[in-house]
């Protein structure tokens, strides 16, 4: 049985269309996607900006919601949950934004931001040692874990690098030891170099904590590089599935053959 699995789901916004707002006209950002993510794997789901891959992506947790479909989530319904379901559902699903500054608020220090999800769910939820750690242990310990010290922790989101802060983003979303992890996009506004390095981090973190990963990427090479599987998405609609090597390899599709050719390949090895 799939860890996520999501049937037809359907987003259509309404938008205004003429002179003072009387004409409405539909939108559908995301349009029948189906998709399944087993546990443990990396599903990169990739193409151009404005194709509805954050949409879909925020619409798994709820952050947004759809117009119609399901969602299932370990086997829960996820769009018929209660808010308090919702809540616990949410401590095995969390999301890494693609902005490391715009996610992490200025005016809380690093430890504040990153224990603050402890304090909304009531501590962790996997881990048998750190769940008994107090909020400042579990944060340090998680500091390490994504490559950054202890002594950070007193510090604000501005005295850090865009790198260091998409750290800081990927520990807040680890606190809680969930089982699946939406990436947003969340190397699309570093440097080359920095953002292989937050690549090949994730990497290191999905074999240590046994995450699985639906990661969204308008690139090609960083998709192929991570996934294990790949959905290519155009104006709404899944154009295309199937294993890494096979997708990149042999693409079926003439959008995804652009999308191999439109991007440059980095070298993740020497990052």
């Amino acid at each position: 049985m799939p860890l996520l699995s999501i049937r037809d789901l359907v987003k259509v916004y309404q938008t205004d269309d003429g002179m003072f707002g009387k004409a409405k006209r539909e939108i559908r950002a995301v349009n029948r996607v189906s998709l399944d993510i087993q546990a443990g794997e990396t599903l990169g789901l990739v193409g151009e900006s404005g194709c509805g891959k954050t949409t879909l992506g925020r619409m798994v947790l709820r952050l947004i919601e759809p117009t119609s479909g399901s969602i299932r989530f370990n086997d829960q319904d996820v769009l018929s949950a209660s808010s308090s379901e919702l809540r616990r559902l949410r401590r095995d699903m969390q999301i890494i934004f693609q902005d490391p500054f715009a996610s992490l608020n200025p005016r809380m220090r690093v430890e504040e931001i990153i224990t603050e999800p402890l304090k909304i769910h009531g501590g962790n939820s996997g881990d048998q040692h750190s769940s008994q750690s107090k909020p400042h242990e579990a944060a340090a310990d998680m500091m390490r874990a994504v490559g950054l010290e202890e002594a950070a922790l007193r510090r604000y989101p501005h005295e850090f690098s865009g790198g260091q802060r998409q750290r800081i983003g990927i520990a807040r979303a680890l606190i809680l030891r969930p089982k699946f992890l939406i990436c947003d996009e969340p190397v699309s506004a570093l440097d080359v170099s920095v953002g292989a390095q937050i690549v090949n981090l994730l990497k290191d973190l999905q074999r240590d904590f046994g995450l699985t990963y639906l990661f969204i990427s308008h690139s090609m090479p960083v998709v192929r590089y991570l996934s294990d599987r790949i959905a290519v998405m155009r104006r709404g609609e899944i154009v295309e599935t199937g294993a890494a090597a096979e997708i990149t390899s042999r693409p079926q599709h003439d959008y995804t053959r652009t999308l191999l050719e439109a991007t440059p390949e980095p070298d993740f090895k020497l990052a």
